[in-house]
C-alpha cells in the first residue's frame, strides 16, 4: 500500500509496475478511485441533473405548492453556455492544474515554480553555478593545455598533425567540464526535484526542508548519475571500434554508421529513461528500477516526451544566449586580448578580466536554464502518471482540495 498520496512509498509496487496501461486487473483487486474525465467529475464536485422538462430540454419545474429549486449551475461547476453546464475547472493548488498538461502548461509551471520560490531556487543554482564555473575558470588559466596554433604556411602533413594535436587538447579540456557539469546536474537534480513537488502541491518550500528530503535519495542517485553517461560510453564504443580496428575505406565507412546507429539508439535511451532521476527521487526506487520505471512510464508517449525535451533544450539555449551574450561583448570590450588568446591558441594566457566577465553571464544563464530543465522534468513525471494512472486525485486529496478527501494521519509525502 502506498504510505503517501501521489507518491509512491519506498520499496512499494506502483500502480504500473505490475501491469501497463489498459492491462485487465487481476480478479478480487478493487478497481482505482476514477479518473478525471469530461462526463464524470471527482465525487462531491456535482449532483445528478434534474429530470427534464418539457420538451427535453433542461429541468422540470418546481412541484406545485413546493420550494422553488435553486437557480444557477451545481455546485464545482463553471459558468458555460447552455444552462451553465461544462467541464469543472480542474483544482490548482499549486503551479499546475491537476489534471493531463499541455506542453505550455509543463513549460508555465517550470517557470512559476522559479517566480514562486526564487529565493530557494536561486540560492540553489547561484550556489552550484558559481562553483562550477568558479572552477572552469582556474583550471582553464593554470592547469588546461592551450589550443596550439594551427600554422597556414605549414605542409599539408604538418598542419595534418598539429590539427590532431589539436583535437587532442580538446578532449582533453572537454573532460573536467563534463564532470564539473555532471556534478552540477546532481545537485540541482537533488534539490530542485522536491522544489517543484512541493510547488505543484502549493506547499511552503525551504532549503532545509528540502535537503531533509533529499539527503536520504543522494547516494543512489550518484549512481544513476554515473550509470547513464557510462551507457552511452558502451553504446558509441560498441558502435565505432569495429570500423577503427578494420580501418581503410571499409572502415571508415563503418565508423560512419556505426557513429549513426550510437547516436540514434543514445537518443531513444535518452527519452526513454529521462524521467528515472524524479522516479528514484520521489519514489525512492533504486538505479536498476528506476530506468524500468522510467521506461514504463515513457512507453507510448516517446514522440511527445522527445518534442518537449527538445523544445525545452531550444529554449534553454536562447535564454543562455540572450543572458551571456551581454557579457561576451563586455568581456571582449574590457579585454580584446582574452578572446583573441582564445582563438590563436599557443599565445599569451587569457585575461582575468574577460574570464571574469564571461564566469559571470555564464552563472546568470546556468541559474535560470537549471531550474527550467529541472522544473520540465519533474512536470514531464508528473503529468505521465496523471495520464496512466490518476495521480491527481491521489495529489488533489494531498493538497487538501474540497471534494477528494483528506489524506490518512501520519501520512508523509516525499517532497512536501
Amino acid at each position: 500500500m502506498n504510505d503517501s498520496p501521489g507518491w509512491a512509498s519506498p520499496g512499494s509496487p506502483s500502480p504500473s509496475d505490475d501491469r501497463d496501461g489498459g492491462a485487465p486487473r487481476p480478479a478480487g483487486e478493487p478497481d482505482p478511485a476514477p479518473g478525471w474525465s469530461g462526463n464524470q467529475p471527482p465525487a462531491g464536485q456535482w449532483s445528478p441533473p434534474a429530470a427534464p422538462g418539457p420538451g427535453g430540454f433542461g429541468p422540470a419545474g418546481p412541484t406545485p405548492g413546493g420550494p422553488i429549486p435553486p437557480q444557477g449551475p451545481p455546485p464545482g461547476w463553471g459558468g458555460a453556455p447552455y444552462g451553465g453546464w461544462g467541464r469543472p475547472a480542474a483544482p490548482k493548488p499549486g503551479v499546475i492544474p491537476l489534471r493531463p498538461l499541455g506542453v505550455g502548461e509543463i513549460l508555465d509551471g517550470a517557470v512559476s515554480t522559479l517566480r514562486a520560490h526564487w529565493r530557494t531556487v536561486l540560492g540553489i543554482t547561484l550556489t552550484v553555478s558559481a562553483f562550477v564555473q568558479l572552477t572552469q575558470i582556474l583550471l582553464q588559466r593554470f592547469v588546461l593545455p592551450r589550443q596550439p596554433q594551427i600554422n597556414a604556411d605549414a605542409s599539408p602533413s604538418e598542419q595534418l598533425e598539429q590539427l590532431g594535436e589539436s583535437l587532442r587538447v580538446s578532449m582533453i579540456s572537454a573532460a573536467p567540464a563534463t564532470l564539473l557539469g555532471l556534478m552540477a546536474t546532481f545537485v540541482t537534480t537533488a534539490l530542485l526535484t522536491f522544489v517543484v513537488s512541493r510547488s505543484v502541491l502549493g506547499r511552503p518550500v525551504s532549503f532545509s526542508d528540502v535537503w531533509r528530503d533529499a539527503r536520504p535519495r543522494l547516494l543512489p542517485l550518484l549512481g544513476l548519475t554515473l550509470l547513464v553517461p557510462l551507457i552511452v560510453v558502451a553504446i558509441v564504443t560498441v558502435g565505432i571500434v569495429p570500423g577503427l580496428l578494420i580501418g581503410s575505406g571499409v572502415g571508415a565507412l563503418l565508423v560512419f554508421l556505426g557513429g549513426l546507429g550510437a547516436m540514434l539508439v543514445t537518443l531513444w535511451l535518452t527519452v526513454r529513461f529521462s524521467l528515472s532521476y524524479s522516479v528514484l527521487m520521489l519514489e525512492r526506487q533504486g538505479v536498476v528500477a528506476s530506468l524500468r520505471r522510467s521506461a514504463k512510464l515513457v512507453r507510448g508517449a516517446w514522440w511527445r516526451i522527445f518534442g518537449i525535451l527538445i523544445l525545452t533544450a531550444l529554449l534553454t539555449i536562447v535564454v543562455t544566449m540572450i543572458v551571456a551574450l551581454p557579457f561576451g561583448i563586455l568581456a571582449y570590450a574590457v579585454d580584446g586580448d582574452g578572446i583573441s588568446s582564445l582563438f590563436s591558441g599557443g599565445g599569451e594566457p587569457i585575461g582575468w578580466s574577460f574570464l571574469i566577465i564571461t564566469g559571470i553571464g555564464s552563472v546568470l544563464a546556468s541559474a535560470i536554464m537549471y531550474p527550467i530543465s529541472a522544473g520540465v522534468a519533474v512536470l514531464l513525471y508528473v503529468d505521465q502518471r496523471i495520464r496512466r494512472e490518476a495521480l491527481d486525485l491521489e495529489l488533489a486529496r494531498a493538497a487538501g482540495v474540497p471534494g477528494y478527501g483528506t489524506a490518512a494521519p501520519g501520512d508523509a509525502i516525499p517532497g512536501s
